[in-house]
């Protein structure tokens, strides 16, 4: 017995199903990006308030001067988010750029090194820290919390073994680079160090998105034991996130001690917390698995803007920074638990 004409018609075809599928499937990821856009659309309104509220704010050189003044912190995040989407932390990348800003100054100034040699041993140093911490992390099983607050003690203490006052750079290659800018049209003008930074997100955004080894850190992140049932390298895959932060702590401290031209064991306190800061608000889950390196650069300009618009208004304290950044950050956090909540929701 043939099936009426009404009831085939009723009956879903493959080609219907396949389109239902494609479309709960972007609904999925509408909602993964969630936290993405709302930090987007933050940016676009405080920005928009700031140009309301004060002349000479919508400019393309404020703009670029978000860009200008953090990036040193644009690669040291990018580096951080590695180690979150890996379900991991690290607590010692603002020492290791003190570290890095004391050795180059120390080499630089006190013993006449070239910085084109000083460059390469500061940044071999800061993978090799990372490469360490990542050994004891993977082989000894100790909580990457631990490991890098060791770290992070031990990079600060090595600063003041080099020494206790700050050291002012004065080599002529390192303060002309510190000066240089590079025209952007006829409005605008970025450092030599927004170049490095874009180039380093170039090639993060290849590396976790397009090569094996990105796709093992989200898989690790995710789900450990599913990433060893799947064959992918678990162990390189861990040791290599914490290398990559200890490499790009060392070159954000290189653009750091151009940006200042000095050396000193309190640089750079506190700015694990503003890359983790960053990384979480650009819409990193800090158990790993979710995020996006362009969503760290955004959440670096959302750090930017605010100490801009606190700086134009001149008459609140930079404390204020602070607390903005821990009211987004506990924004996100809900944020991202409240779908979280919703996901596991819709899969039961």
């Amino acid at each position: 017995m043939t099936p009426s004409r009404s009831t085939a018609e009723a009956r879903p075809t493959s080609t219907t199903l396949t389109r239902v599928e494609a479309r709960r499937a972007w609904l999925r990821l509408d909602v993964r990006f969630l936290p993405l856009a709302v930090t987007v659309l933050l940016f676009v309104l405080m920005f928009g308030a700031g140009s309301l509220a004060f002349d000479s704010f919508f400019s393309l050189q404020v703009f670029l001067n978000l860009f200008v003044d953090n990036a040193f912190l644009i690669i040291t995040a990018i580096g951080m988010t590695f180690v979150i989407l890996s379900g991991g932390i690290d607590l010692s990348v603002g020492s290791v750029i003190a570290l890095t800003t004391m050795v180059s100054a120390t080499l630089v100034e006190h013993h006449g090194v070239s910085p084109a040699v000083v460059i390469p041993l500061v940044l071999a140093i800061g993978a090799a820290i990372g490469l360490v911490m990542g050994l004891v992390i993977q082989y000894f099983q100790v909580q990457p919390f631990i490991v890098t607050l060791a770290g992070m003690f031990l990079a600060r203490g090595l600063c003041y073994l080099i020494s206790i006052d700050s050291i002012a750079i004065h080599d002529a290659t390192l303060s002309t680079w510190s000066q240089a800018r590079l025209s952007v049209g006829p409005l605008g003008e970025v450092s030599p160090g927004v170049v490095v930074a874009a180039l380093v997100l170039g090639v993060a955004v290849w590396l976790a998105h397009a090569t094996p080894f990105g796709r093992a850190v989200y898989a690790v992140g995710g789900n450990e034991r599913s990433a060893l049932l799947m064959g992918l390298p678990v162990a390189r895959t861990r040791i290599g996130v914490y290398a990559v932060s200890g490499f790009c702590a060392a070159l954000g401290g290189v653009l750091f001690g151009i940006y200042t031209l000095s050396g000193y064991g309190l640089h750079a306190q506190g700015l694990e917390l503003d890359a983790i800061a960053a990384a979480v608000i650009g819409g990193a889950l800090l158990t790993g698995g979710v995020g996006y390196v362009m969503g760290t650069l955004t959440g670096v300009l959302m750090l930017g803007i605010i100490q801009t618009l606190i700086m134009f208004d001149g008459s609140l304290s930079s404390w204020w920074t602070r607390i903005a950044i821990g009211g987004l950050l506990g924004l996100f956090c809900v944020l991202q638990r409240v779908l979280e909540l919703a996901h596991r929701a819709r899969s039961g």
